[in-house]
């Protein structure tokens, strides 16, 4: 059993009476149940709530000081971020890919973030916790954000009708889910462990370095999984799939 983090024993302490009779509900199934009544919420849970948390808070502290006359560096750096999504799109996808913007940096930003706590000390990231919980919804949500566009854009049988002509099609799309998965999580677990076993071993120096590594994969998983998306909707959207 995971050694609860301190931000996950607040939440069960505030929090775990009504979530685990939420659980216990008997109308659920018993795979929702929580392993351990007494601290349902888990350290991914929590750690998924507070990345939730802090990206509200952001959004509202920069939707609130929104200037075009003395725009912030919180406003520039936004900026920067949706303008690089939409260059991102507009190669990929090109025509009418304004439309997959907002879902898009939503995904890049939560990824990202969800790898980076884990560098704050008393932190984790979900991204990288066993089993990989997070990388797979993450990979579920990207599986049929695409093929619901695909569907949406040529129609059922426009869109599923090469999977009958070329049956290895299902192979490969199914395919991506573990992809998206295991590339995700495999390295930001690997990150996190490396991180910990050098910071508990050597003083400062080394494990900052090895934390700086660690800054540069979370943002460039993030990258990837969102790039990743675009290509995969990029093919469900266009006529030639």
């Amino acid at each position: 059993m995971q050694e609860q983090l301190w931000f996950t024993d607040l939440l069960n302490k505030a929090l775990g009476g009504p979530v685990n009779q939420l659980l216990q509900n008997p109308h659920l199934p018993a795979a929702f149940h929580p392993a351990n009544p007494k601290a349902p919420i888990t350290n991914t849970v929590a750690m998924e709530l507070l990345v939730t948390i802090i990206l509200i808070v952001l959004f509202f502290l920069v939707r609130s000081r929104l200037s075009v006359e003395k725009p912030r560096a919180t406003q520039h750096t936004v900026e920067l971020l949706d303008e690089f999504v939409r260059g991102e799109c507009a190669n990929v996808i090109g025509h009418r890919y304004q439309r997959f913007v907002p879902m898009l940096t939503t995904m890049f930003v939560f990824i990202l973030f969800c790898n980076l706590i884990g560098v704050i000390p008393g932190f984790e990231s979900p991204t990288g916790y066993k089993p990989p919980a997070v990388p797979l919804g993450l990979a579920v949500i990207s599986f049929v954000y695409y093929n619901f566009h695909g569907i949406r854009v040529k129609g059922v049988w426009g869109y599923f009708k090469h999977f009958l002509i070329l049956p290895t099609e299902i192979i490969s799309h199914l395919s991506r889910l573990l992809s998206l998965t295991v590339r995700l999580w495999a390295n930001i677990f690997a990150g996190d462990l490396i991180t910990r076993v050098f910071f508990s071993l050597i003083p400062l120096a080394l494990p900052v370095v090895f934390n700086l590594l660690h800054i540069f994969v979370a943002v460039l998983q993030a990258y990837v999984f969102m790039l990743l998306t675009i290509i995969y909707l990029s093919g469900a959207v266009t006529e030639e799939h």
